[in-house]
């Protein structure tokens, strides 16, 4: 055993903690199989297109861009045209591309834009409502990767989501009964698409949406005309009639950015992750160089209580650096080689308690490696974001989270177009020390300026092994999921239930999620996190909060990582889809 693993295995004695695992708690889950390729999203008739796509001849990013465009359809809840995302595209070749869709400021937005005349946060208005909203990057985006890395044409991947829009889709209890958002009940275009002026759709109902199957066949036509045509007109008609800031020159002058991965290294695996203005990948590279010389599984099993405490220490001090550094890079100049340097990693490793919590008021960063940060403000990120990824018959993989920001994004449908916009700007910081939805702590880097991108956690991730001088290095994971703040945290569990713990990537995607984020020092779990670890930790000096716990009525889950691995001895592609969200589902061929 290595010198650290023994103290901290030493430290644990005292602790008379069950060796709790995934599989005692469920039955034995075994991930979808395929030998050519996979997909995996949270809505079945997405993971239907994407699949039609590949079966037709397409590649992995043809086949994102029919699940993207399908998931506007069939997942209004965070599938957008009105939104952003971020899509991480590796080749065959093993060409790495991270294409930056997110959502900008509009050209009339100021940083003091939600705050009153006395300086105070003016409730719900960077939330709800037209003035919420940054400029749509989604549909520049996807066309984008369509046209520089697709085979098909745009048309043929659009074909199964205008199918979908005209001849509709049969919708789930579940899926039914989110339509029912009351904040799409305050915007008459929105309540009379989604919610029938009142009559709510209900389970095995069909939902047909016209005026968007018409919005997408124009897009497929001309997609241009979102940008620079007469929909871009439209869309900027609505947002002034309705008190908005997004005009027809913003949507004219957005651009798709075509940004360098964020690339580490763990356990003999290469790590490909999400750059700023994701603050995903650099905060996992460094939460994973913190906890590379531990040797976990020595500690105890995955989400033992003794794993949970390092794990959780780690996550305690890479997010301090993400409160404190991260914005957008177009902006601001950022430490990330500093962050992902091992001998800072090093250097923040020797301050882990290996038997107690640091109290975050107590931390101190490792002197000598980054520079002073800057005013540090409290912001959020919404949960309610969506992800999925891909495998091709070449090789190909994507892996593309995507957004409206909040569940409906700020509830305003674009009359005549039949789509949702987002409520991206209240993903900027709003006035300094004041905390918003998930109490994140972010630094004056993602005050709100003209042109902007806000900071986000989404971490769309692939993993694969080592290249040597003989051999170039072969796909192993293809990783991601929602959850604002608890993203990070929750592909970060992913990875290391895969890579350290053994656990199939079914039940990787199915562990319950625990999560830290330096402030507020507490360390949260899902309800259905067992009960035994969850005192046990408390007991260790921790302020544990099981999420929702006190609501029965709530299932108290975050998070849906929609995962792919590659068998490395057979190269069977294996789907795991989170059972969290049973709309969903892995296929393949």
């Amino acid at each position: 055993m290595r010198p650290a693993a023994a103290r901290i295995a030493a430290s644990f004695v005292a602790l008379t903690f069950l060796a709790t695992t995934l599989q005692a708690q469920q039955p034995n889950l075994e991930p979808t199989r395929a030998p050519h390729a996979m997909v995996v999203t949270v809505e079945h008739n997405a993971t239907d297109a994407g699949v039609e796509i590949l079966k037709q001849g397409g590649n992995a990013v043809d086949a994102a861009v029919a699940v993207h465009f399908a998931l506007a359809v069939v997942y209004p809840f965070a599938g957008n045209l009105g939104g952003g995302g971020f899509m991480l595209i590796r080749d065959k070749h093993g060409k790495s591309h991270f294409l930056d869709y997110r959502e900008k400021a509009p050209a009339a937005a100021t940083r003091d834009m939600y705050l009153d005349a006395k300086g105070d946060i003016v409730p719900r208005m960077s939330l709800v409502g037209y003035k919420a909203s940054g400029v749509p990057g989604s549909v520049a985006g996807v066309v984008y990767a369509q046209k520089h890395f697709g085979k098909l044409t745009l048309a043929q991947d659009m074909a199964p989501a205008i199918r979908l829009a005209t001849e509709g889709f049969v919708l789930s209890d579940a899926e039914a009964r989110m339509l029912q958002s009351k904040n799409m009940t305050l915007f008459p275009a929105s309540a009379h698409i989604y919610q029938r002026d009142g009559n709510f759709y209900k389970e095995g109902e069909t939902f047909k949406q016209p005026e968007l199957a018409a919005t997408l066949v124009r897009i497929s036509k001309d997609p241009d005309e979102f940008y620079k045509g007469a929909m871009a007109h439209q869309i900027a008609d609505v947002e002034k009639a309705g008190g908005g800031l997004i005009t027809a020159e913003d949507l004219a002058a957005y651009q798709v950015k075509d940004r360098e991965p964020i690339k580490g290294k763990y356990r003999g695996y290469d790590i490909i992750t999400a750059p700023p203005p994701s603050s995903g990948g650099i905060v996992l590279v460094e939460i994973l160089n913190i906890l590379s010389t531990y040797d976990l599984p020595k500690l105890g099993s995955d989400r033992s209580a003794a794993q949970v405490h390092i794990i959780t220490e780690a996550f305690r001090r890479a997010y301090m650096d993400r409160s404190d550094y991260l914005g957008d890079p177009d902006f601001n100049t950022l430490p990330l080689k500093q962050m992902a340097n091992p001998k800072y990693a090093a250097a923040w490793r020797a301050s882990i308690d290996p038997g107690k919590p640091t109290p975050s008021k107590n931390l101190t960063r490792p002197a000598g490696f980054l520079p002073p940060p800057p005013s540090a403000t409290k912001t959020k990120e919404s949960t309610e974001t969506t992800h999925f990824s891909i495998v091709d018959s070449e090789g190909n993989s994507v892996a593309s989270t995507t957004t409206l920001n909040g569940g409906f994004g700020c509830g305003v449908t674009i009359a005549g177009l039949g789509f949702l916009m987002n409520n991206e700007m209240d993903d900027f910081t709003s006035k300094v020390g004041v905390p918003n939805m998930y109490g994140l702590m972010q630094s004056s880097a993602n005050s709100i300026e003209p042109g902007k991108r806000p900071l986000s956690a989404m971490t769309p991730t692939i993993i694969t092994t080592h290249g040597t001088m003989f051999h170039r290095p072969k796909l192993a994971y293809v990783m991601g999921t929602p959850g604002g703040s608890t993203i990070i945290t929750t592909v970060a569990n992913d990875v290391i239930s895969a890579i350290d713990n053994g656990l199939n990537i079914q039940a990787v995607a199915d562990a319950p999620r625990f999560h830290h984020q330096y402030l507020p020092d507490r360390l949260d779990f899902e309800k259905k996190f067992p009960d035994d670890i969850v005192t046990q930790l408390k007991a260790m000096g921790y302020d544990t909060n099981r999420n929702q716990a006190a609501d029965d009525k709530s299932p108290g889950l975050w998070g849906d990582s929609e995962l792919i691995a590659v068998d490395p001895n057979t190269g069977e592609l294996l789907g795991g889809h989170d059972s969290r969200r049973a709309f969903g589902k892995a296929a393949g061929y």
